[in-house]
């Protein structure tokens, strides 16, 4: 019945858009309803109602072929087959429409828009890249058409041209949409370089990535990691650093980067100082769970259970209960070991159902960290979730 309804809803539409083409105020003849639908139109709707859809949607097939004026109508079904997946009959329909020569400049341009998002929910890139291109011409639908090539080239990973098309909306939409889209777009130019060997390259796309949009966490981390492979540490150290400032939530992903690079530069003790300062502003469960080892590591078990037991009043996390486990059971506190089992096992369930990240605008959720949302398409906006909001 739900599907029924929804397949009236567009019909309907036709119905309204047909009496008004034939209404007084067009100036064309509204006294005889004959005139005004065709036989194939009460056919479709005898059709719906007893639910044989691909009937009625023939009958309005052929209402659209019959009458050759009603360009809309031949839009209207053409997208109605592309929304439930017919989307061989929506080409053949949009590209009957371009077709006719009596055409107006606007009503192919609305064509043309129609078939290549034909061809791209087909998955024929380069025909609707064709189309949206010749599209780019006509104002009206340039924007449209931008939109759905930019799509195109993320998906071919086609970056230079992504970038382009990108800085064409960027100057006819919203701007910082954008910058963080290009942002993105740079920093995949950046790993591409990389994993060629072309370092100089690499570091130029990820300082125009961070020009472009100075909040790209994305960009320090693969900073980072590009010094810290060269050797120069301070560099390296500069870009993870960085990372607290722009959103201290990923600085968990550069923290082994980070310690190597203390470490590499004779200085142990700043990973300590510089933990503890972001604690203060974020305590992250996996960045207290590091801390308490660095201590653990310099001063003993003890001194870390105690420092550990105060960050978890204040900031509960699974890390943090089953790091306090850990240091419990090195001291050899009275625990059980079968409670200790259960306690082990209760976690690790948990641990394992739990996402890590999950996007800010579509909800997609996941325990690997992705750039560009498998969701919604929509770059940078998975976050780390922090344990206490998964509770």
């Amino acid at each position: 019945m739900l599907e029924l309804l929804w397949l009236l809803l567009p019909v309907a539409a036709l119905s309204g858009w047909w009496i008004g083409q034939r209404s007084p105020q067009t100036g064309r003849n509204y006294a005889s309803p004959s005139r005004s639908f065709p036989d194939a139109y009460y056919q479709g709707l005898s059709y719906l109602l007893n639910e044989e859809r691909d009937k009625a949607l023939e009958a309005f097939t052929r209402m659209a072929e019959v009458d050759g004026e009603t360009a809309e109508v031949h839009l209207a079904l053409g997208s109605l087959f592309r929304n439930r997946g017919e989307v061989d009959r929506a080409i053949r329909i949009h590209q009957s429409l371009i077709a006719r020569p009596s055409l107006s400049r606007r009503e192919r341009s609305q064509a043309l828009l129609a078939l290549g998002e034909d061809h791209l929910k087909a998955g024929v890139l380069d025909r609707a890249e064709n189309l949206f291109t010749e599209l780019l011409a006509d104002r009206e639908y340039a924007t449209p058409a931008l939109g759905h090539l930019l799509t195109i080239y993320e998906h071919e990973k086609e970056w230079s041209k992504a970038i382009e098309t990108a800085r064409r909306l960027q100057r006819q939409g919203d701007g910082r949409q954008y910058r963080d889209r290009i942002g993105q777009l740079r920093c995949e130019l950046a790993a591409e370089a990389r994993s060629r060997g072309d370092t100089g390259q690499a570091r130029q796309l990820l300082r125009l990535a961070l020009e472009e949009d100075p909040g790209c966490v994305r960009a320090n981390i693969l900073r980072g990691d590009l010094e810290r492979e060269l050797g120069r540490y301070k560099a390296a150290l500069k870009a993870y650093e960085a990372v607290a400032e722009q959103d201290p939530g990923f600085l968990p992903e550069v923290l082994e980067g980070l310690e190597a690079s203390y470490q590499a530069l004779g200085r142990p003790g700043q990973m300590e100082t510089f933990l503890r300062q972001v604690i203060a502003r974020s305590p992250e469960g996996a960045l207290i769970v590091r801390l308490v080892g660095l201590i653990e590591q310099r001063r003993g078990p003890r001194e870390a259970l105690d420092e550990l037991t105060l960050l978890l009043r204040r900031a509960p996390s699974l890390e943090g209960l089953r790091r306090l486990v850990d240091l419990t059971r090195t001291l050899e506190e009275p625990i059980g070991t079968r409670e200790l089992q259960l306690f082990y096992e209760l976690l690790d369930g948990l641990e394992a159902e739990r996402p890590r990240y999950r996007c800010q605008r579509c909800g997609f959720a996941g325990r690997i960290l992705f750039w560009q949302c498998p969701g919604c398409k929509a770059w940078a906006t998975l976050r780390p979730i922090g344990e206490v909001e998964t509770a």
